[in-house]
């Protein structure tokens, strides 16, 4: 099967399980997805398939991608990402076939990236965690870094030296998340957790590689 799909983060919500726990749970519209290409092991060195999601209009996509959703069968879809396909499964899927939520089921373990949400400008302590400086005996530099180097040696600032700027708006991958529903219908899966970005962003889901078989 394919390794993940294209989908939209709708928000979260909280399920009670049988055993009476509640499960903290992030609604994700998962495809469908419209298989755009395929690359062989032949002509690429790896068989991996191309997946499209998010229709747009046509005037929003460029004369090259134009010509290769019509070559594909497809309409214009605005993200496009490529996942691995095991060997056995690679010549069920064809360009113009439609892939939905059912690669998943309850319990699969998935890796969800996402983009954070943006924070504009932060000082040290939000943005590394500094402890900050004194706040008494006419101490001015409460929120201040410090020192970031020394005049003699090395004469300079390090590269990778912490210091404020633009914090958050970074990809992160959340791996492990346990499926806990999967609504066929709807294209809606349901994984226990947090996942980063706001509401209405592109998650990437795909089958979490660690503990795998």
């Amino acid at each position: 099967m394919i390794e993940g799909l294209i989908g939209t983060k709708k928000g979260m919500t909280e399920l009670f399980l049988d055993t009476g726990e509640v499960v903290p749970s992030t609604i994700i519209q998962a495809g469908p997805c419209y298989v755009v290409d395929k690359k062989t092991t032949e002509r690429d060195g790896y068989n991996s398939i191309k997946l499209g999601y998010g229709e747009i209009k046509p005037q929003r996509s460029n004369k090259p991608m134009s010509g290769i959703f019509k070559k594909s069968g497809v309409p214009p879809l605005g993200i496009l990402k490529e996942f691995k396909v095991r060997n056995e499964q690679y010549d069920k899927y064809n360009t113009g076939d439609i892939v939905t939520v059912e690669v998943f089921s309850e319990g699969d373990l998935l890796d969800v990236t996402s983009v954070s949400k943006g924070k504009g400008f932060a000082g040290v302590m939000k943005r590394h965690g500094f402890s900050g400086q004194r706040d008494s005996h006419g101490g001015m530099a409460h929120r201040r870094p410090g020192s970031i180097g020394q005049a003699s040696f090395p004469a300079k600032v390090w590269k990778g030296q912490k210091m404020p700027g633009h914090y958050g708006a970074k990809k992160f991958t959340i791996q492990g998340l346990k499926v806990v529903k999967v609504d066929k219908e709807n294209n809606i899966v349901l994984v226990k957790g947090s996942v980063p970005g706001p509401n209405g962003s592109c998650v990437y889901l795909k089958h979490t590689v660690k503990g795998r078989a």
